[in-house]
């Protein structure tokens, strides 16, 4: 038995380009399994341990108990307490062991032995892949389709690597049929063999980006750069690019003569429509550049919000910006990372005049000026009563006929009002039940919170749904039904 051992470990190595010491394992593994169904049929938890002499075959079996504490003696069959043995010799985690009589390494053992080697091989073959194809991650690999499921496509990429390319990866229109090669891009490699190994796709941007960098020489070089991308896969996209040479148009070389290199790309991608915008580090322009071809009329930025009022002269214009199924602004929203609010001019004139109207109304009703006085406010900047109340002297001084006793008067008279509404304010905060306070997991900022929406007592609270307060700060589904299933014992007391 020992050479036939040495003889399945030269052949297995030889034969899959195994360590053979691998194979060893292995084998020694099968012999454990195999001893314990032949021997210890009634004591599964037994241990056993098999070592095989690697130069000439032989092996011995041992079976061995590991040394715990008194209280932590549960399972004789594979331990031993402390107690029982000579404590000047052994210690808690000491390993004692006894050899036993060797099993032949006979049929089950072999068929055992087998199977273990069999997913050794597995192992090391998806290994192998792995280590050959992470340092592609994030590149186009070109394979021909194997077969085809409900949900993927078996990419075979050759050398016995598979990529898996889900469905839900492709184009929407294309058709990949088996024996048809196809290009995509590999986006992540699994190790683990519970799913997939090679993972690809045609609908990630990298795989926009790797064709661009294919197409167009002077972005490998590193003389054009990609700074964002946004898709819609097989319908359009937009990328931007900005330029390391200002003697290089970065829109024209990426477009190629005559169309050639985005046509190209197009191509691949079933014809997915490609717009190239030129980067700026000014928001405004790289906006005012995403929405072409339209014309842009004015644009009003919040940065703190990341939004921006997009302005058109006409509907022509507005329609193009939207684009096709909004397609358009849409993908430049993605681009720039700004929530674009698209309106005519004469839509944004009327707003601001009836902003301005209302900001007037409130000079008026609240700090006590005649019209003339209010409509000059909002002429110069003022929009609320905090800012008449804390603006510096200094932006007073546009406005005719204001003196500084009369500046620091109406500025008084605004600091009354944010005061009286204040006060207001506080006179109408509800109290919270003391039952509903002492509700178990209750807060008291959650307690006040619930107050203000007229929910005082603990059977206002049994009667809500989890929907209808769940968005409170400090509350979420979970937590709001904890509290509606503790007001709720109350029925039940």
């Amino acid at each position: 038995m020992s050479r036939e051992i040495l003889t399945v470990v030269e052949t297995v190595s030889n034969e899959k380009g195994l360590n053979p010491e691998d194979i060893f394992e292995a084998i020694e593994q099968a012999l454990v399994v195999s001893t314990k169904k032949k021997v210890y049929t009634e004591q599964p938890e037994v241990a056993i341990r098999v070592h095989i002499d690697r130069k000439t075959g032989d092996y011995d079996t041992y079976r061995f108990w590991t040394v715990v504490a008194d209280e932590d003696h549960e399972m004789p069959a594979c331990q031993l307490a402390i107690s029982d043995l000579d404590e000047s010799q052994y210690q808690i985690g000491d390993i004692v062991e006894e050899q036993i009589e060797s099993i032949e390494f006979g049929r089950i053992a072999a068929t055992q032995a087998k199977q273990v080697i069999i997913q050794k091989i597995r192992e090391a073959e998806r290994s192998l892949v792995a280590d050959a194809f992470e340092s592609h991650l994030g590149e186009i690999v070109s394979g021909e389709i194997k077969k085809q499921s409900r949900d993927a496509y078996i990419v075979d990429l050759g050398d016995n690597a598979e990529g898996y390319l889900a469905k839900d990866q492709t184009l929407p229109r294309e058709l990949l049929r088996p024996k048809s090669r196809v290009n995509a891009i590999l986006y992540q490699v699994n190790r683990d063999g519970r799913s997939p190994q090679l993972m690809l796709s045609r609908t990630n941007n990298e795989m926009l980006i790797a064709l661009m960098h294919k197409e167009v020489p002077e972005i490998s070089e590193q003389i054009i750069e990609i700074r964002d991308v946004a898709r819609l896969p097989g319908l359009r996209a937009k990328i931007s690019v900005k330029t390391n040479d200002h003697r290089i148009d970065p829109v024209g070389a990426c477009i190629g003569m005559r169309g050639t290199r985005i046509q190209a790309v197009q191509q691949e991608l079933d014809g997915e429509r490609i717009d190239v915008v030129v980067w700026n580090e000014d928001p405004a322009q790289y906006i005012i550049s995403s929405l072409e071809p339209a014309d842009v009329s004015g644009l009003v930025i919040d940065e703190d919000t990341k939004t921006a009022d997009v302005i058109f002269a006409t509907s022509d214009q507005l329609a193009r910006a939207i684009g096709s199924q909004g397609q358009n602004v849409r993908l430049a929203s993605e681009l720039t990372g700004y929530k674009l609010n698209m309106i005519l001019e004469s839509e944004y004139n009327e707003r601001l005049q009836s902003e301005s109207q209302a900001v007037i109304d409130l000079f008026y009703e609240r700090l006590e000026v005649d019209r003339d006085l209010a409509e000059v406010l909002a002429e110069v900047g003022f929009t609320d009563i905090e800012s008449v109340a804390y603006a510096p002297v200094e932006e007073f001084h546009e406005i005719d006929g204001l003196d500084d006793e009369t500046i620091a008067a109406l500025q008084a008279r605004a600091k009354e009002v944010i005061i009286a509404d204040e006060i207001a304010k506080q006179q109408n905060i509800k109290e919270p039940s003391a039952e509903l306070l002492a509700l178990d997991d209750m807060t008291p900022a959650i307690a006040y919170k619930l107050a203000e929406r007229d929910i005082i007592t603990l059977d206002d609270l049994a009667e809500q749904a989890v929907f209808d307060i769940e968005d409170i700060e400090g509350l979420d589904a979970d937590s709001a039904g904890k509290l509606i299933m503790n007001a709720r014992q109350s029925w039940f007391a």
